[in-house]
């Protein structure tokens, strides 16, 4: 439980050196909270966290070594008190219900305006879920529609009933042939979340590359907007 009579400790971690110190000064302008420590690195950011744990990390999603989801579900398998607010630049839906899932508290827009950050913060340190009203309605849609569709999933035996909506559209793409840069254009959303995509993929599907996750696809009666067959021998 959070000692009341200390000031907030948090720790931000976000690869773009300029946008951590914007962070950083604006909590130091606007609260009275303690950044206790900072990080470009998401497994720096880790070790910070083991470190001085921390009330709040502010978590960039689109991290280069280690993705911020991952970070999250690291972070929060340590069984630390600390709570976890998702910073990014895509209002994507299936992003914002990944990273609830995975025990982010709160889902922030880095285009927001200060005053929503020190706000996020005030919330989730005191035990609430912060959603900014833009996100919360299509993102509660996006829940029910996706715990229907896991508990469709326990009917049967075919993994593609596993795969969310947007993990459904990235292995769409993929069964054309279309790289990663092109399917994060497609989908307008960052390539790095791609990649954290066909992860998912991967693991739902129990397979370890593009070609298997292709084929799985096509033996299990995957639904494609092209032809699957050439792009089933593609590699990124």
């Amino acid at each position: 439980m959070r000692d009341f009579n200390r000031k907030l400790r948090i720790v931000l971690i976000d690869d773009n050196a300029n946008h951590l110190r914007g962070i950083k000064e604006l909590i130091n302008l606007e609260s009275s909270y303690d950044v206790v420590g900072t990080t470009t690195s998401a497994n720096l950011g880790i070790n910070l966290v083991k470190k001085h744990h921390p009330d709040i990390v502010l978590m960039d999603i689109n991290m280069p070594e280690k993705d911020g989801l991952q970070t999250i579900q690291a972070i929060t398998k340590l069984n630390l008190s600390t709570r976890i607010i998702a910073l990014s630049g895509y209002d994507d839906s299936d992003l914002i219900y990944r990273a609830m899932k995975l025990g982010a508290k709160g889902y922030v827009l880095k285009t927001m305006a200060s005053v929503k950050l020190i706000n996020a913060i005030e919330e989730v340190a005191s035990g609430k879920i912060y959603l900014p009203s833009i996100l919360s309605t299509r993102f509660f849609e996006y829940f029910q529609t996706n715990a229907r569709e896991e508990s469709k999933a326990t009917e049967g035996e075919n993994l593609l009933n596993t795969l969310t909506s947007r993990e459904n559209e990235v292995l769409d793409l993929l069964t054309e042939g279309i790289n990663y840069k092109s399917i994060a254009s497609k989908l307008i959303i960052s390539e790095t979340t791609v990649k954290t995509h066909v992860n998912n993929i991967f693991q739902k599907l129990q397979v370890g590359d593009r070609t298997n996750a292709v084929l799985y696809a096509i033996n299990h009666g995957f639904k494609t907007s092209k032809s699957t067959k050439s792009a089933a021998m593609t590699t990124v």
